[in-house]
């Protein structure tokens, strides 16, 4: 049973874990605060931006600090999937010439799926089981993927040239999706004085992987209220045609898979926070993230320059939380 001991050994880490990657990323801090939370959900995460705003450098950064093994697949138009789960190739054996499984690039703990969106949609694709279920299956046979397994994508906004929109299928297996948006000026100023073009910033390991495991096991034993989890619900049941005000122009809505994220997500965000339990608030923070890219809109709300941000801001006032009040934590560290 989870306790309070348990939630004050992890906050060092957590800062050193923070401080790390604000040394990657200057003034990104919401952002990485999100990254952080979707690794101690253990949910794959999709990061969206123009070029050159740091996505592939978050992820790299990330992967130093842990003590995971990783691989990075650059997405182009021609890779193909057998490029990612691997292919069997014809070998000589004892009993003779046989197909040997020789595994793709996937079968790692952290894959960068870098600029995923590049690829055919039919590659694309080839992430479906791996990210659901943690395993592939190539020619009838199964085979497990390394335990942790997180798929960290970036993509470039789909109005670039050559790119392709990912399956609905895929998006709703990604956690987050997360919007890097540019620098201000200040922040430019400081990536100036302190990086040179194309050196990588120095970091350093912060965790190893019995202390990842810890936190996830820590993450998955913070308590989540039943009222908390009825609020989840009937958020993710408003973004469905007809069961909110805010949904009159959605044409689907988010799926049984959002609400488990939801969740996750805010048992993640209550364990960073130094909380036993998760609350309304958590899920508030999240719901953005983890909606965004699960709820389609119809044509009338494109015309009208409707956003689904926009949409998700009218569920959270629309759905009244449980009271009408935020409950309190059952406790804080520190």
């Amino acid at each position: 049973m989870l306790n309070e001991s348990d939630l004050a050994a992890a906050q060092p880490l957590l800062t050193s874990l923070r401080r790390a990657l604000n040394g990657v990323l200057f003034g990104k801090e919401p952002l990485i605060e999100l990254v952080l939370t979707g690794l101690f959900a253990r949910g794959h995460l999709l990061l969206e931006g123009l070029p050159g705003l740091g996505k592939t450098e978050l992820v790299k950064g990330l992967a130093k600090t842990l003590q995971l093994e990783t691989r990075r697949i650059q997405f182009t138009p021609d890779l193909l999937p057998g490029d990612i789960t691997g292919n069997p190739i014809l070998q000589e054996t004892s009993a003779g010439r046989q197909f040997v499984f020789s595994k793709g690039p996937i079968f790692t703990n952290l894959v960068l799926a870098d600029e995923i969106n590049r690829a055919s949609p039919k590659t694309q694709s080839s992430l479906l089981e791996a990210m659901q279920e943690r395993r592939v299956t190539v020619l009838g046979e199964t085979h497990a993927l390394p335990d942790p397994f997180f798929v960290l994508a970036t993509q470039n906004p789909i109005e670039l040239e050559g790119t392709y929109p990912l399956p609905e299928a895929q998006l709703d297996r990604f956690l987050f999706k997360i919007e890097v948006t540019r620098n201000d000026a200040a922040t430019l100023q400081r990536i100036v004085q302190d990086r040179e073009l194309g050196a990588e910033p120095v970091v350093e390991c912060v965790l190893s992987p019995a202390q990842l495991a810890q936190l996830h096991q820590i993450t998955r034993e913070i308590y989540l209220p039943e009222v908390v989890a009825n609020y989840i619900a009937r958020v993710v049941d408003a973004t469905h045609p007809g069961q909110s005000e805010a949904s009159s122009q959605v044409k689907f809505g988010a799926s049984p898979r959002a609400a488990l994220s939801l969740a996750s997500a805010a048992k993640a965000r209550a364990m960073m926070a130094g909380r036993l339990n998760a609350s309304f608030e958590d899920v508030a923070a999240l719901a953005l993230p983890v909606l965004n890219h699960r709820i389609i809109l119809d044509y009338a709300a494109k015309i009208e320059g409707r956003t689904t941000p926009q949409v998700v801001e009218a569920i959270l006032k629309e759905v009244p939380v449980q009271d009408g009040a935020w409950p309190k934590p059952l406790h804080k560290v520190g």
